[in-house]
């Protein structure tokens, strides 16, 4: 007789097509940021039509599937939001397609993040067609605005829905690898205030501009000494936005600011990294600080939190990697890569906040997020939708 991780991948190849139509359903609703409401009606739809055994949408606009009722809660976590379609000369096919050809579902969103979900959702459907009666919960997360605020949506899960998983899985590309952590991030910004005088008399003002640009030069020699961890790799600040204004054109600068996009790796805090910026502006008249998010979701709700993204990573022995070791290694007969991602995930807030466990597992290569040409292989939505349900009988 078959066992359990045998019927799983047989389950999971057999809903290959289903897997790939949801996914492609999906990619065809243009999903931004706070403009989620049509795709998470779908990806309810698709959770109520898999059998979930109850799926509701909370105050943000998250949707949660439920199976099973036990005491210990494992979460597995996409989100929704997609980033917008770029250039569209640069594509070769429609972003909003979700053409499934040569074994890819093409489209915005197949990479990052949707092809998790529905995943997921396969995930689910196996679970309940081989009848799971383990004591424990899985709840089947799609999240919201996480493209604008890594981890907001599970600040609101945590803190106002009142749920504190055992152990999250996040969907997000890891090339089927399992990955267990990554740098933090943090949004900085410093503004100079100089003084304005005719553009004829320079000597007579005091020009931001000509101060941002010094700030500017020390911040790239800033980013060649920063902190490295052996698994994390190195931190990194570089300026993304650079900003001034004047009286007119024929007026010495009065202000000027710059934004500055800061990645923290082990050790690095966000004190640590204020410090360091108000190190080089010392004796400036400068302001250093950190930006706030705060924004509507689709559904009007307002909430925020400060632009700070900390750096999480869990040990290789911990014990939600052992399972997901075990997992894979029962499913696919061979040995996991154990990695991490370059960006960053909501696992900021989930680990880096709040200290649940986090573990990556998902399909597609990362390095197509956010890039034109976006797809993901068919085999690989289906190998996660074989890992989410075998993980679920691991743990």
């Amino acid at each position: 007789m078959k066992d359990l991780y045998a019927k799983t991948l047989e389950l999971a190849e057999k809903h290959r097509d289903y897997t790939a139509r949801n996914l492609s359903n999906l990619i065809k609703i243009k999903s931004l940021s706070r403009e989620e409401e049509q795709v998470q009606q779908e990806l309810k739809r698709q959770m109520e039509e898999a059998g979930f055994d109850e799926v509701k949408v909370d105050g943000l606009g998250n949707v949660i599937g439920r199976i099973g009722n036990g005491k210990r809660i494992l979460a597995i976590d996409g989100h929704m939001d997609t980033v917008d379609l770029g250039n569209p000369d640069q594509w070769d096919f429609d972003p909003l397609g979700g053409e499934i050809k040569n074994g890819f579902v093409h489209g915005r969103g197949s990479v990052d993040q949707e092809g998790g979900p529905a995943a997921f959702v396969t995930a689910g459907r196996i679970l309940k067609e081989l009848n799971f009666d383990k004591d424990l919960t899985i709840l089947f997360v799609g999240s919201v605005m996480e493209e604008d605020c890594d981890g907001l949506c599970w600040k609101y899960i945590i803190e106002e829905d009142g749920i504190k998983p055992d152990v999250v899985i996040s969907t997000e590309p890891t090339n089927l690898n399992i990955y267990r952590g990554h740098r933090g991030r943090m949004e900085i910004e410093v503004e100079f205030f100089g003084l304005s005088a005719h553009g004829s008399a320079p000597e007579r003002g005091k020009n931001a501009i000509y101060m941002a640009s010094k700030i500017a030069l020390e911040i790239e020699k800033l980013n060649e000494r920063l902190m490295t961890d052996v698994f994390l790799g190195k931190g990194s600040v570089t300026i993304s936005e650079f900003v001034s204004g004047s009286p007119s054109l024929c007026a010495v600068a009065d202000y000027a600011r710059i934004h500055l996009d800061r990645r923290l790796t082990w050790g690095e805090t966000r004190e640590l990294a204020v410090n360091q910026i108000e190190e080089l502006v010392k004796g400036m008249n400068a302001k250093v600080k950190v930006l706030d998010y705060k924004e509507n979701a689709y559904t009007g709700l307002e909430y925020g939190m400060e632009k700070y993204y900390p750096t999480w990573k869990i040990p290789e022995n911990h014990e939600a990697v052992k399972k997901g070791i075990s997992a894979y290694e029962k499913l696919f007969r061979k040995k996991p890569q154990i990695g991490k991602w370059t960006f960053s995930t909501n696992g900021v807030t989930i680990n880096g906040i709040y200290g649940i466990p986090v573990i990556g597992f998902g399909p597609g290569n990362e390095a197509l997020a956010h890039a034109p040409n976006e797809k993901v292989p068919v085999s690989d939505l289906v190998a996660a939708s074989a890992f989410y349900a075998a993980f679920a009988w691991e743990f």
